[in-house]
């Protein structure tokens, strides 16, 4: 058996949040916001906080082993190392992020202009671990400059600043959002179905997909852990049968 979708097809990760000092001496990752698509942290080590955007203006949470929040598309968060800070991830919509609905906190000329905001956004394809650091690094470092003009802009300006970051984020995304529907429809909107199919089955007395029933081990990537937006990020390969 093919590895299984979770329900409305979600993604694991495991985070090790970046111990990096950025511009305002914090340690962590880079500030970002998701356009489509939900997010959870379940913390399982070490401690730290994680800073966000919503209409309520500016927060900062803290994080323990046990803790868990959840952000809707639109809440602008960013990961704060104290100590070892590592997360299990659970992301919605699987593809989506990887396709872009994961947008960083440029500045807003950077944000405004596609070209200059794939550039800026991008990771080298073939380097060497320490050449991708660096460019991660100063790429959160960049967005760290966005974020840092964002939250003054929302303390003075209220939730409309806040309004005008989403508008010049939809703008960005909008040429991607055709392939994103049809990746949507292949994984999210397809498992959906499946359900739906199932219930009808289990009202008629048929167990339906439950002959199907089995168990799945699936295998971490042998590669090191990539560079993330948040962290060094530790996943998982699907058997071989979900690659056909």
């Amino acid at each position: 058996m093919s590895t299984p979708r979770f329900p409305g097809s979600t993604a694991l990760s495991r985070v090790r949040v970046y111990d990096w000092p950025a511009p305002d001496g914090l340690h962590g990752g880079t500030p970002h916001v998701h356009t489509a698509s939900t997010e959870a942290y379940l913390v399982i080590g070490g401690s730290g906080q994680v800073h966000t955007v919503s209409p309520d203006g500016p927060a900062q949470d803290p994080l323990s082993p046990g803790d868990v929040l959840w952000f809707g598309p639109g809440t602008v968060h960013r990961l704060v190392n104290a100590e070892d800070l590592e997360l299990v991830v659970v992301m919605q919509n699987a593809g989506l992020p990887e396709a872009g609905d994961a947008v960083l906190t440029f500045p807003r000329e950077v944000l405004t202009d596609p070209a200059a905001y794939a550039e800026a956004a991008s990771l080298p394809s073939d380097a060497s671990e320490e050449k991708l650091a660096e460019a991660t690094r100063a790429r959160r470092d960049l967005a760290m400059q966005g974020y840092r003009e964002l939250v003054a802009a929302v303390r003075e300006q209220g939730p409309r600043a806040l309004e005008a970051f989403h508008r010049d984020a939809a703008a960005l995304v909008r040429p991607h959002v055709q392939r994103w529907r049809e990746l949507w429809e292949e994984s999210v909107r397809a498992e959906t179905e499946r359900t739906r199919r199932q219930l009808l089955a289990l009202d008629e007395g048929d167990p339906g997909i439950m002959s199907e029933a089995s168990v799945v081990r699936t295998d971490p990537h042998p590669t090191p852990r990539r560079f993330g937006m948040c962290g060094r990020l530790h996943t998982w390969r699907p058997r071989p049968e979900d690659r056909l």
